[in-house]
């Protein structure tokens, strides 16, 4: 990957989620990828929001949950300030973003990633620089001429 990446709250959440063990596995690895290559970043919106959905969807426990902050908080954690808030609300305004999603952008591109890991947003689509990627998506299929050259 070797590219700054910012990571949407349900990078985090997948990596909890037993009942979804290939999207487990991939979050799992995807993480530990960008925490060896010193290239993940998240906020403290997606900490709030893996917290809530911790504890209150998945029915983690607490310590449980602590123990995992206190991994995440060895990510760079970019601070939801006024300035990106003001940025998001742009965001929302002239991409048609939901509010939430549009904070998430605005801290991924005020840490300078080139690239938002979500599932949750247009894959492909690219916001000023800021490269949107599912990370849980299936390669395409290759078609059938990509195939006859390979077989050649």
């Amino acid at each position: 990957m070797a590219e700054r990446s910012f990571v949407d709250t349900n990078v985090l959440i997948y990596a909890e989620a037993s009942d979804e063990p290939v999207k487990q596995r991939a979050a799992l690895a995807l993480l530990k990828q960008l925490f060896d290559e010193v290239q993940g970043v998240l906020s403290t919106q997606v900490l709030q929001e893996y917290c809530n959905v911790a504890i209150n969807r998945l029915r983690l426990p607490a310590a449980h949950v602590r123990a995992q902050l206190e991994l995440y908080e060895q990510f760079e954690v970019v601070q939801v300030t006024p300035t990106i808030i003001h940025a998001g609300l742009d965001l929302h305004q002239t991409r048609s973003l939901a509010f939430y999603d549009a904070i998430i952008v605005a801290s991924a591109q005020a840490a300078g990633c080139a690239v938002l890991l979500s599932e949750d947003m247009n894959a492909g689509e690219t916001v000023r620089d800021l490269r949107i990627v599912n990370p849980f998506a299936k390669p395409p299929k290759p078609d059938a001429a990509a195939k006859a050259v390979r077989k050649t």
